[in-house]
């Protein structure tokens, strides 16, 4: 098999090659099933036996019409068979219900289950598909939901309870707030395939409320709580309009022999059926506990028999799957070909603990090889990885979550943008050898007042004045053409004699900065002589004979200090940009939306359940 599982994959329009071809390929013996989601409690062993007693009698003879195999089922769940139409299999029902119902649009939350995002499609609907996001755990907010499809003006919602695949449940009071928000629609289709499964409450379904609606259908599967896939059925319940208007198009016969004996073979298993439940139930508690231990594995919570993970970082979901098949004999479902999901995602089906001791020790040798808990490697060059929740774990591990490579951010922080920059037009650039920063104009700084080193200067905002850009960010002043002539910047090299500067005044540009630059200079001494104290920065000029005893007092000059830049964000990330600082966006434990399931209480089998309780009661 190892030789042909790419093969296989690839040679079928459905997102699995069907069991048959799998045991074909493998001398008659098929892989353990963690794909399709059957009861592996139901039917009991002495049901099997008697299908097989009277499997020449099945396929002999034609089965009896779809009339009489509903009212059989009617029967058994108290319902009106008028409020009923079964089928060939819930597909061959959603096929009918797009052909009949559907005249636009169909909003769906994704991912779900195919057929909903592909026949509308198929028909040239259009399909509104509602994100369910990865970081809320794939959980369905029915009210963003409705705003969803009232923005879209969509005139069919559809809602999977339980979700396939991830599991997700909504209640059965807000499931009917939500019907009751969109009574004018169209159609609202429940579809309640996997909840027999689920324990959250005792009776989720919204199968009476459907009887009493006009635009409401309930879709249920047999296959599937029955174990029996193979056999092709399910039903619908709806209004008997609604129901009626199915029913009348459908084919004569729709309905196989197999079907028919099953049908009428479980009225006399009820307690078997729900004994079965009752340990899917329990299995997926165990299950999902055994999968949470493996590192770097996500499950999320489900009401369904089937558990939805996220691989580890790094693991390929296909990779995985034919591994897994090749050299353990394990089929699982790889969910990279469903809308909204990647191969990053694997569904598996609940299986009794002997099995998924089987899957979880396959798991363990496939993700972290012979040693348990080691790292799982990077995707090697050419590795097809098409997740989006990928680029996310990939961009985190090599940008330490600030969006460009740590070796690049070294590079690139000299070049950082300044905090502030002059105001008015931008001047040009001053040979200074700091890039990064915006020197004053040489004219203007040939005019400014007398001054200590620019690094040592305060600056004040005058009232009604514009704030002035830090002092700090200027190019060393000592180096620039016209500074060195400045008084106060005999510091930093002998200066001559410089003219007043009234008597320079008309030569100068007319720039904003100057008038401001002078105003707080005067402003500042102004202040300073009221205080009767010095003024660093704004002092009257000394006498030469003093510059020199000053020059030869002071240590030898330095050139400004920069101060701390606060780095630029990354765009759109909203992260510091530095790394080994603090990351202000999402984790990646937020991006990802860990949940880990809560134990629910195990339920106790009963005897068969009837309408009143819906195929759910516990205990």
């Amino acid at each position: 098999m190892a030789d042909n599982v790419a093969s296989l994959f690839r040679g079928t329009a459905a997102h699995s090659p069907s069991m048959a071809a799998l045991a074909r390929e493998s001398d008659g013996v098929g892989p353990i099933d963690f794909c399709i989601p059957c009861n592996p409690y139901f039917p009991t062993p002495g049901m099997f036996d008697e299908l097989a007693g009277r499997l020449r009698e099945i396929i002999t003879y034609y089965p009896s019409s779809a009339d009489t195999i509903t009212a059989e089922l009617c029967a058994l769940l108290q319902l009106p068979p008028s409020c009923v139409a079964m089928g060939n299999g819930s597909t061959e029902l959603i096929t009918w219900i797009d052909h009949l119902l559907v005249r636009e649009s169909l909003a769906i939350p994704v991912p779900t289950f195919g057929r909903w995002t592909d026949q509308p499609m198929e028909t040239g609907k259009r399909v509104d598909m509602f994100p369910l996001m990865e970081s809320n755990g794939f959980a369905l907010d029915p009210a963003q939901y409705i705003e969803f499809i009232r923005a879209r003006g969509t005139r069919v919602a559809v809602i999977c309870n339980p979700n396939n695949p991830d599991g997700g449940f909504l209640s059965r009071r807000a499931v009917v707030n939500f019907m009751d928000q969109l009574q004018d629609l169209d159609l609202i289709v429940i579809d309640e395939s996997f909840l027999e499964f689920a324990d959250a409450e005792s009776d989720p379904s919204v199968v009476e409320e459907a009887v009493l609606r006009p635009n409401v259908i309930v879709l249920r599967s047999l296959g599937k709580n029955f174990g029996l896939h193979g056999i092709r059925f399910g039903y619908l319940v709806a209004n008997p309009a609604l129901a009626g208007k199915i029913r009348s198009m459908l084919p004569k016969w729709n309905l196989n022999s197999f079907a028919e004996t099953v049908v009428f073979m479980l009225k006399e298993h009820g307690a078997e059926y729900m004994e079965s439940l009752h340990l899917v139930r329990r299995d997926r508690l165990d299950m999902a506990r055994q999968l949470s231990a493996l590192p770097g594995l996500t499950v999320y919570p489900s009401q369904g028999n089937f558990l939805f993970v996220r691989l580890p970082v790094g693991a390929e979901g296909t990779v995985v799957r034919d591994r897994l098949l090749s050299e353990h004999r394990i089929l699982v479902r790889e969910c990279g070909n469903k809308i909204g999901s990647s191969s990053r995602f694997l569904r598996l089906v609940v299986r009794p603990e002997t099995d998924v001791r089987r899957l979880v020790s396959g798991m363990e040798q496939v993700l972290y090889g012979s040693r348990r808990g080691a790292a799982v490697p990077e995707l090697g060059t050419g590795t097809s990885y098409s997740s989006g929740t990928a680029a996310v774990d990939r961009l985190i591990s090599e940008t330490n979550g600030v969006g460009m490579p740590l070796a690049a951010q070294a590079a690139a922080m000299p070049s950082l943008p300044p905090a502030q920059t002059w105001p008015g037009p931008a001047p040009a650039q001053a040979p200074t050898g700091m890039p990064g920063l915006v020197p004053a104009p040489a004219p203007a700084a040939a005019m400014m007042p007398q001054q200590q080193p620019a690094a040592r200067m305060p600056a004040p905002a005058p009232p009604q004045q514009q704030p002035m850009p830090a002092v700090a960010q200027m190019p060393n002043v000592a180096q620039m053409p016209g500074v060195a002539q400045m008084p106060g910047v005999a510091q930093m090299q002998p200066a001559p004699q410089m003219q007043p500067a009234a008597q320079m005044m008309p030569q100068a540009p007319p720039m904003s900065a100057v008038a401001q630059m002078a105003q707080m200079a005067q402003t500042a001494q102004a202040q300073a002589q009221r205080q009767q104290t010095p003024i660093p920065g704004v002092a009257q000029a000394p006498s030469p004979a003093a510059q020199a005893q000053a020059r030869s007092m002071q240590p030898p000059p330095q050139a400004p200090a920069m101060p701390a830049m606060a780095p630029a964000p990354a765009a759109g990330l909203g992260q510091t940009g530095m790394p080994g600082l603090r990351n202000r966006g999402l984790t990646a434990a937020q991006v990802r939306g860990r949940t880990e399931p809560e134990p629910t209480p195990a339920p106790q089998p009963t005897g068969w359940p009837a309408a009143g309780a819906m195929y759910n009661q516990v205990g």
